[in-house]
Formats: C-alpha cells, sequence, structure tokens
C-alpha cells in the first residue's frame, strides 16, 4: 500500500443494508451507495464510522433476528 495523500478528501458512504465503507470525494458514488454526510480524511471517515457502526450485521439480518425473537 502506498503513503497516504493527508490532503485527499473522503466521504463516508452507506448501502440500503446499513453497512459503511468509505469512498474518495472526487468520485462518483458506486451504485447502491450513499452519501452519508461526513468527509474528510481517511482516518477521519474511519474512525467516524468506528464510531456509528457498532452492529456490524446488514439491516435485513437484524429485522429477521428481530422477527424471530418477537
Amino acid at each position: 500500500m502506498g503513503e497516504e495523500n493527508d490532503h485527499e478528501r473522503y466521504r463516508v458512504v452507506r448501502n440500503d443494508e446499513e453497512q459503511y465503507s468509505i469512498w474518495r470525494a472526487n468520485r462518483e458514488l458506486p451504485l447502491g451507495w450513499y452519501a452519508e454526510g461526513t468527509v474528510g480524511s481517511r482516518q477521519e471517515c474511519l474512525d467516524h464510522i468506528g464510531q456509528v457502526w457498532t452492529d456490524l450485521r446488514p439491516l435485513s439480518l437484524r429485522r429477521r433476528m428481530d422477527q424471530a425473537v418477537s
């Protein structure tokens, strides 16, 4: 892996399953992914994801598990 460019800007993206990732801010988002609102350095975005993405299970699995308990 090459050196990180401290000036490179990233955005936090999320899909319909509420899974998070980062994407270079100057690139078009891939299909199925939406800007979450956070933009910053790679590390800032990863730190944000670490704070907000506390349940790594996809949304569909969480819903199925909640229904099984009900």
